[in-house]
């Protein structure tokens, strides 16, 4: 357990973190030596994969720890993925969030007046401000973080019903979506999954990766989403619409 999560830490952050692990990899040598274990065999034996991590800079990565831990707030300038924009704004972080490979920062927007996650990837500019920060209790995050499906927060207005086949329904049922997930076996093996969420678009993502191998059956508005994104795949596909004719 002490050589996954080292070789974890050393992986979700490489290279900034390795002077504080340095100890860490020591003592756990020191332990195993005790044991009579040969600690490269070991290392060699542990293994994490990552897929989809995207680069960010070490710089802000480090001042933006440094005012959540300080509990200042912290001027950034962000370059939001989805619209294209860059804008500046005063933020107070509230925690770090490792999800899916890469890191988030929930926040107190002073410029939105709201809580927000940021892509620590897509900040271009950090300054510590030297004011306390907003604080948010505990609770009030975790409703309004975890309520709602993946990174997107607020309160989970829908709920997603979908069926997967029993091709699929043999990892689907292991799997943990959401908190507050409901699933069960129907009689010809498929899997009925219900799952809450809000903003549907990491959803969408998520159900398009099974292919033909679940259906969402409900709410209409979410079926039609994915039904959207298999029409304008197919385009891509489709000879009439190939340059090449």
């Amino acid at each position: 357990a002490l050589l996954a999560a080292y070789q974890l830490l050393s992986k979700v952050q490489p290279g900034f973190l390795g002077p504080h692990l340095a100890p860490l990899k020591k003592r756990i040598e020191e332990v195993l030596d005790k044991e009579h274990y040969d600690t490269n065999e070991l290392f060699s034996r542990v293994r994490i994969l990552q897929i989809g991590g995207r680069v960010y800079s070490h710089k802000h990565f480090a001042m933006v720890t440094t005012a959540l831990l300080s509990q200042k707030q912290i001027f950034i300038s962000y370059h939001g993925r989805e619209k294209d924009q860059h804008t500046d704004r005063t933020i107070s972080p509230q925690r770090l969030v490792y999800y899916r490979d890469n890191w988030y920062l929930d926040a107190w927007c002073h410029s939105r007046k709201a809580l927000r996650s940021f892509s620590i990837d897509r900040i271009t500019k950090t300054k510590l401000v030297n004011v306390i920060r907003h604080d948010i209790d505990e609770n009030t995050l975790n409703d309004h973080y975890e309520n709602a499906y993946g990174i997107f927060g607020g309160t989970a207005t829908q709920q997603a019903i979908l069926r997967f086949n029993s091709s699929a329904a043999r990892w689907v049922s292991n799997e943990h979506w959401h908190s507050d997930q409901n699933g069960q076996f129907e009689l010809d093996g498929s899997y009925l999954l219900e799952i809450p969420y809000n903003d549907p678009r990491e959803l969408v993502r998520d159900i398009l990766k099974f292919g033909a191998d679940v259906q969402v059956i409900a709410p209409a508005t979410l079926r039609d989403a994915v039904v959207r994104h298999y029409e304008n795949a197919l385009k891509l596909y489709n000879p009439e619409h190939s340059s090449d004719q």
